[in-house]
């Protein structure tokens, strides 16, 4: 008897998964929202020991010196305004130190939605992203 209704009950549970698994050819796939690719990433940046905050625009590729670091930004993505932001920027941050050289501190994604979660953080200097653009008041850097 008990045998029977356990029977019953795995060829039940596998009719289910099976149905379930042919409803899934026919679901609505889910929508990607495009990601915009910006000219311009948004950076703030603190200086610890003024207490100062600072906002400077970078284009992609460019070098911009924020106290000891050098930030360049390699890609900045958005999204457009009808989804929910989500803001996105590889950079690589280089510090310059007393002797002159330059050292790699960081190397990675950093979102203006979650700003701590990868900002740099230096002994004086924190950077993070506050957003993307495609334009900027700073002009272009030249073509060369």
């Amino acid at each position: 008897m008990i045998s029977s209704i356990r029977k019953h009950l795995i060829v039940c549970g596998a009719t289910a998964l099976l149905g379930v698994a042919g409803l899934a050819q026919f679901a609505i796939p889910e929508a990607q929202a495009a990601r915009i690719e910006n000219r311009v990433a948004v950076f703030s940046g603190i200086d610890k020991i003024t207490g100062r905050i600072t906002t400077f625009d970078v284009y992609i590729n460019e070098t911009v010196q924020f106290g000891a670091l050098q930030v360049t930004p390699r890609v900045c993505y958005t999204r457009d305004e009808t989804e929910a932001p989500k803001t996105t920027t590889f950079v690589e941050v280089d510090e310059i130190t007393l002797d002159r050289k330059i050292r790699r501190i960081f190397t990675g994604w950093m979102f203006a939605d979650s700003p701590a979660l990868n900002a740099v953080e230096h002994a004086v200097y924190d950077v993070w992203l506050d957003t993307c653009k495609m334009e900027s008041d700073v002009p272009a850097p030249q073509e060369s």
